[in-house]
């Protein structure tokens, strides 16, 4: 009886690693997440705002970490190329929006950062037409880098222990800005014989 129980706990706990471990599980939970996120941000308190802080810090790990464990363990799939940067993208336009409608972001940011991931978004859909490699460059990286780095100060907004994170992540979001616009413009200018074609 003891044997059997063993077995099954550990035929769910199989199945439950594979569940967590999954790329594309954890590409859907970051889109599941932006729902949490926007609910919070609607209403702003010291807590919820704090508790929006935690959901997108946790939701961009797992940003990492699908990468990560799809190339570890060759579960690189179509669905996971296409989901995590729409994952991405939703995660951040979502929280962008949010903060303007708090005023905690100028708008003209909010627009241009949001603007480049949709017109690069469309550019690469043109350019896996073509065959060509999609794969982030390192300014790429540091754009997003930047950005999630930006959005967690914004978002927990109250000082604490005397830190005034608001003013960190102002200085965080022009660094934000810049590379997103330095990045969108190096990929236009990279790939700018297909755009002519």
């Amino acid at each position: 009886m003891l044997n059997k129980i063993d077995l099954l706990l550990e035929k769910a706990m199989k199945r439950v690693k594979k569940i967590f471990f999954n790329p594309n599980c954890m590409t859907l939970s970051r889109i599941a997440s932006v729902p949490i996120l926007v609910i919070l941000m609607m209403y702003p308190g010291k807590l919820t705002l704090f508790m929006a802080a935690i959901v997108f810090s946790i939701a961009s790990i797992t940003d990492y970490f699908d990468g990560y464990f799809a190339r570890k363990y060759g579960l690189v799939s179509n669905l996971g190329k296409i989901l995590d940067p729409l994952a991405d993208k939703l995660l951040v336009s979502s929280a962008f929006i949010m903060l303007v409608s708090l005023n905690f972001v100028p708008a003209w940011i909010a627009c241009m950062i949001i603007g480049r991931e949709l017109a690069v978004t469309g550019l690469r859909c043109v350019i896996v037409e073509y065959g060509q490699d999609v794969s982030a460059s390192w300014l790429g990286k540091y754009k997003t880098g930047f950005q999630i780095a930006s959005i967690i100060p914004l978002l927990i907004h109250y000082p604490y222990f005397g830190i005034n994170f608001d003013a960190i992540g102002y200085v965080l979001l022009y660094g934000a800005l810049l590379f997103t616009l330095w990045s969108g413009i190096d990929y236009f200018i990279k790939f700018r014989k297909i755009i002519s074609l």
